[in-house]
């Protein structure tokens, strides 16, 4: 695998999840595999989580790792090309990127979408061009549309838990102060789209996603009949992709609770974190015996 960016470039899916179980139970297995390499971390927006994670995981192997917030530490970048460099920013991000790659042996990129521009940020300019210019080996840490780390790490998780075959796993929007990207809501769809669970996707009407990430999900508008029988409950918010980055709703009604709990099949409930407790998800539901959120 030369890149991981969306879950079309892992070949073997069931192998992947079993490997990443198996590496859960004996994390120092492969210590000697990243001896004497460099992983870099590069981010042009905030992390906890995928930062913390994936320096513990490069440590885990062996490597060394150098982290960067480019956005706060570096030059501006400029994206375009052929364009005379004239304005506020310093360095093309051909010669970023290029000179990253000279320096690790595995470049990681976060960069969020601007979320003004439906086409730009799906386009994903930045992650296409960072992947281009550092020439090495890439793991995408979010980009505009896409999270497959989280994803991953989401299914690995819904493997360890499930109780059925084919479980029922509902995929519910949820209220927000801001406008969030669709790249988590997205993947997670893509990713559970395929593999052997019964994804059900639920939002108020015009938080539609975009339906090639969606497969053959079932998508209802009515919360409560989503829940039902679910098995999982993923939690997440997210602006609008028709009616570009906008906020359509206040949300009423849809937060999670215990008493829509009663609904489902004794479901676990998972959100990506950070969650704004008491606004997305109640209290009582993320400290609650049914929380997978750590």
């Amino acid at each position: 695998m030369k890149q991981f960016t969306s879950v079309k470039d892992v070949t073997d899916l069931r192998a992947f999840v079993n490997e990443a179980i198996r590496l859960k139970a004996d994390p120092f297995a492969f210590q000697q595999v990243g001896k004497n390499k460099t992983l870099g971390l590069i981010f042009l927006n905030p992390s906890l989580r995928t930062r913390l994670s994936t320096q513990k995981a490069a440590a885990n192997l062996g490597m060394n790792v150098m982290t960067m917030n480019i956005d706060k530490e570096g030059w501006a970048l400029e994206i375009k090309d052929d364009v005379l460099m004239n304005g506020t920013t310093v360095e093309h991000i051909k010669d970023a990127a290029a000179v990253i790659g000279t320096y690790c042996n595995i470049v990681g990129l976060r960069s969020f979408p601007g979320l003004k521009n439906k086409t730009a940020d799906y386009d994903e300019e930045i992650l296409r061009k960072f992947i281009h210019y550092c020439k090495v080996p890439f793991i995408s840490l979010e980009s505009a549309t896409l999270h497959p780390l989280q994803s991953f790490a989401d299914l690995i998780t819904i493997e360890e838990h499930r109780k059925s075959k084919k479980p029922k796993v509902v995929l519910t929007w949820a209220p927000h102060i801001k406008p969030l990207p669709q790249a988590v809501a997205n993947s997670f769809a893509e990713w559970m789209s395929c593999t052997d669970v019964d994804l059900t996707i639920t939002h108020p009407i015009g938080y539609e996603l975009d339906r090639k990430y969606c497969g053959k999900a079932t998508v209802l508008y009515d919360q409560d009949e989503a829940l039902k029988k679910a098995d999982f409950v993923y939690v997440k918010n997210w602006s609008s992709y028709t009616d570009y980055g906008k906020i359509l709703s206040d949300g009423q009604g849809w937060m999670m609770t215990n008493k829509k709990l009663e609904l489902t099949n004794k479901a676990k409930v998972m959100h990506c974190l950070p969650v704004r407790r008491g606004l997305e998800l109640s209290y009582e539901v993320l400290d609650g015996p049914d929380s997978l959120i750590l």
